[in-house]
C-alpha cells in the first residue's frame, strides 16, 4: 500500500457513479476520514450520467477482460445495498433487417461472448425472426420486428441507477462519510506543493466559496468535466454526449409491459420495461454520440448549463420512432418527454483511467472514462482505487495506466474504432435546436 494510513483525510472530487463507489469502498476498508465534494447541491448530482431512471447491466463484450468483471459486478448488485436497484429482466439484443454489416457483426460477437460464457450459457436464447421472439417477449406481438434477429440472455437486466446512487450514498454517510454538495464542494482547481525531483504533490483543493479543503489523497471522479480539474487530459479524455427521452404510459399500459426485458436493436437503439413510479417508457438511440469541442482549444467539455443539453436531435427522434414501429406501434406517435443529451466522460478505447496522476507524488487519482458502460460496474468500482493503494505506485491492470500519448485526430472522429458504435460523432453546435443559446 501506499504511504497513507487509515485516519489520513482523503478527498473525493465529484458525487457520481464513480466518486459514491469509492467513498464506500473506502469505508468498508476502514478509512475513517472520507469527505467527498459536490459542486451540485444534491445526490445525485443532475449533471452526473446515472442521474437517471435505468442502465442496462449486461455482462458480454467482445473483450473478455469486462465479461468477466462484469459477472462480478452483478454478484455484487445482489447484495443488500444494491439488490432492490437490480432487476434481472433479461436483455433482447438484436438487430432489424436494414441493419448495417458492421452492427450485424459487432451482434454476433456479442452473441458468442453469451454463449460461450458458463455464467450466461444457460440463459441465452437464439432468436430469428418475429414468432421466435415473441415467443419470449409476448408484449412485442404488435411491433412489425422487420428482419429481426439475435438472442435473449436473462442473465442480464438493468439498474435503477439514481436511486442506487441514493442508496450508496444513505450508507456511505451511515458509515461517517462526509459529504459537502453545492458551494462548498464546488471544486475550482487543486492546490499543489513543490515535491522535489519527484514533481509536485497535491496538499489541497479550492472550492468555488474560497475554502481550501487539505488531504493526504485525492480521488478525481469529475466525470464529464473531469478535465477541468486535470487538464492534461484534455487530449486523451473527451466529455461525449448521447441522447434519452421518454414516452409516458398510462396505468394499464405499464403494467402490460412489467418485467419485459432491456429490448436493444444495435442499429436502432434500446428501451426498457417502464419505470413503476413515473410510468415512463425510456429510450435511448444508437449512434456514435456528440461532443462539445471549442474552437480555439480543440477541448470537449460539456455545456455551461444543464438546460442547454434539455433536447433530442432530430436523427436521434426519427431512431425512436422507428424502434417504437418495430416494437410497440401504439405508441409511436406519443410525444416524447423529458429529452435530454446524457454527457460521459469517453476514451477513444473504451478502456477506464484509474491511476494516480503522473508526478504528483501518489497523492492524485483519477477516475474517468467510464465510456458509456461505467454505471453496471458501480457497486464495485471502488473497489479499483483501494485494490491501486493496495498495489502501490504503478496501476496493475495496464488498460486502466495513465495513457502518455495525446490521442490521434479530432473529436470529430474519436472513438471511431469502437466497434458497438455507428455512425459519425457529431459536434454539438451542429445539433443545438436554432436559436438556443450556445
Amino acid at each position: 500500500m501506499m504511504d497513507i494510513s487509515k485516519s489520513d483525510p482523503v478527498v473525493i472530487v465529484g458525487g457520481g457513479a464513480f466518486g459514491l463507489s469509492t467513498a464506500l469502498h473506502l469505508s468498508r476498508a476502514g478509512f475513517h476520514n472520507v469527505t467527498v465534494l459536490e459542486k451540485d447541491t444534491q445526490i445525485p448530482p443532475r449533471s452526473s450520467a446515472a442521474n437517471d431512471l435505468n442502465k442496462i447491466v449486461r455482462a458480454e463484450y467482445e473483450d473478455p477482460f469486462y465479461t468477466d468483471l462484469t459477472i462480478k459486478a452483478i454478484a455484487a448488485w445482489k447484495t443488500s445495498v444494491f439488490a432492490p436497484h437490480f432487476h434481472q429482466t433479461g436483455f433482447l439484443h438484436c438487430v432489424s433487417g436494414a441493419a448495417p454489416d458492421k452492427a450485424r457483426a459487432t451482434l454476433d460477437r456479442f452473441q458468442a461472448s453469451a454463449e460461450q460464457h458458463p455464467a450466461m450459457r444457460p440463459h441465452v436464447v437464439r432468436l430469428d425472426g418475429k414468432a421466435a421472439i415473441t415467443e419470449h417477449v409476448w408484449q412485442l406481438q404488435s411491433g412489425t420486428l422487420e428482419g429481426w434477429r439475435g438472442y435473449l440472455n436473462r442473465y442480464d437486466g438493468y439498474a435503477h441507477s439514481a436511486d442506487a446512487l441514493v442508496a450508496v450514498h444513505r450508507e456511505a454517510s451511515a458509515r461517517g462519510v462526509r459529504f459537502l454538495l453545492g458551494e462548498e464542494g464546488d471544486v475550482g482547481g487543486i492546490i499543489y506543493e513543490d515535491g522535489g525531483p519527484a514533481g509536485r504533490v497535491a496538499v489541497g483543493v479550492r472550492t468555488r466559496s474560497g475554502r481550501v479543503h487539505k488531504a493526504r489523497l485525492f480521488v478525481v471522479a469529475a466525470g464529464a468535466s473531469v478535465a477541468k480539474l486535470i487538464p492534461e487530459l484534455a487530449s486523451r479524455v473527451v466529455a461525449k454526449a448521447w441522447s434519452v427521452a421518454h414516452v409516458q404510459l398510462t396505468d394499464d399500459e405499464a403494467s402490460a409491459l412489467r418485467g419485459m426485458p432491456v429490448t436493444y436493436a444495435r442499429d436502432l437503439g434500446f428501451f426498457f420495461e417502464p419505470d413503476p413510479k413515473t410510468k415512463l417508457l425510456k429510450f435511448c438511440p444508437m449512434g456514435a454520440g456528440y461532443v462539445n469541442t471549442d474552437k480555439t482549444s480543440g477541448v470537449s467539455l460539456p455545456p455551461q448549463s444543464l438546460e442547454e443539453s434539455g433536447f433530442m436531435p432530430a436523427d436521434d427522434e426519427d431512431k425512436v420512432r422507428t424502434l417504437l414501429d418495430h416494437t410497440l406501434p401504439w405508441a409511436r406517435d406519443r410525444p416524447l418527454v423529458n429529452p435530454a443529451l446524457c454527457w460521459i466522460a469517453d476514451t477513444s478505447g473504451s478502456d477506464y483511467t484509474i491511476d494516480y496522476v503522473p508526478k504528483t507524488g501518489s497523492s492524485v487519482i483519477v477516475m474517468t472514462g467510464d465510456s458509456g458502460h461505467g454505471f453496471k460496474m458501480f457497486p464495485i468500482a471502488g473497489s479499483w482505487v483501494t485494490d491501486l493503494l493496495e498495489a502501490g505506485a504503478e496501476q496493475p491492470i495496464a488498460r486502466w495506466r495513465w495513457k502518455s500519448a495525446p490521442r490521434d485526430g479530432a473529436s470529430g472522429d474519436w472513438g471511431a474504432d469502437v466497434s458497438w458504435r455507428l455512425g459519425e460523432t457529431k459536434e454539438f453546435r451542429d445539433v443545438k435546436p436554432p436559436g438556443a443559446k450556445l
